[in-house]
């Protein structure tokens, strides 16, 4: 049922693309389905060039024979489309389960106007529930996930730090060559003083906060596509 209120979600973010646009292609299983969507408009005709924010979109788009660049060879996008693990009333997110959140928000900073298509499991009124990625260097990662661990704390976080791990027990890797460490805070109630406070520290590279980015989202409910806006 989730997979197919994906792809409606999917669906009406494509009604957004114009001929000619420059798109962001963001990663995930909803994000999956715009790409594939893309992909049959791309064989039927439809010009358009893309940024990938994965590998594994980049692989998906190639293998549909969607144009690819990249943000040395455009500096600007027009639209971003990806997907969300939470979705605030303000259309705040978090992002990052798929383990590309520093491309994924590179990509969306570089674009005029940034859509999130999701299925309605993703609204929340608060954002925290889903645990917070915190993309770190490796080197002096002790050391970085104390003071990450004293800042959620002074924010109430209700849980600890994890380090993202593989299927096989080997600690998960970004396309970048960072760690992911998965915070759990049940409720994040100041999320940009959480945002400033986790930048602040040496070892974090990015987290999954993107606040004030998104204009758009397409929500697939059982009863429809909801469109939210701000």
């Amino acid at each position: 049922m989730n997979d197919d209120l994906k792809r409606q979600a999917a669906a009406m973010a494509l009604t957004q693309v114009r001929p000619g646009m420059r798109l962001g292609l963001g990663t995930g299983s909803t994000a999956w389905h715009f790409v594939d969507l893309l992909g049959a408009k791309v064989a039927a005709g439809f010009d358009c060039i893309c940024v990938p924010t994965s590998e594994v979109t980049a692989r998906q788009a190639e293998s549909l024979g969607i144009p690819l660049s990249n943000l040395e060879t455009l500096d600007r996008l027009d639209i971003t489309v990806d997907g969300a693990d939470e979705i605030d009333p303000a259309l705040n997110l978090i992002k990052g389960a798929g383990g590309a959140l520093l491309r994924e928000k590179i990509v969306a900073a570089a674009s005029d106007v940034m859509i999130v298509i999701a299925d309605g499991s993703k609204l929340v009124d608060t954002l925290g529930k889903f645990p917070l990625p915190i993309e770190v260097n490796r080197f002096g990662l002790g050391a970085t996930q104390r003071t990450i661990a004293e800042v959620n704390a002074a924010h109430g976080a209700q849980g600890g730090l994890k380090l993202r791990q593989t299927k096989d027990g080997a600690p998960y890797v970004t396309d970048g060559g960072h760690l992911i460490l998965d915070a759990f805070f049940g409720r994040i109630s100041q999320p940009e003083a959480l945002s400033r406070d986790l930048l602040d520290i040496a070892g974090v590279v990015q987290h999954g906060l993107f606040l004030q980015m998104c204009k758009k989202a397409y929500v697939a409910m059982p009863d429809g596509v909801r469109t939210i806006q701000v």
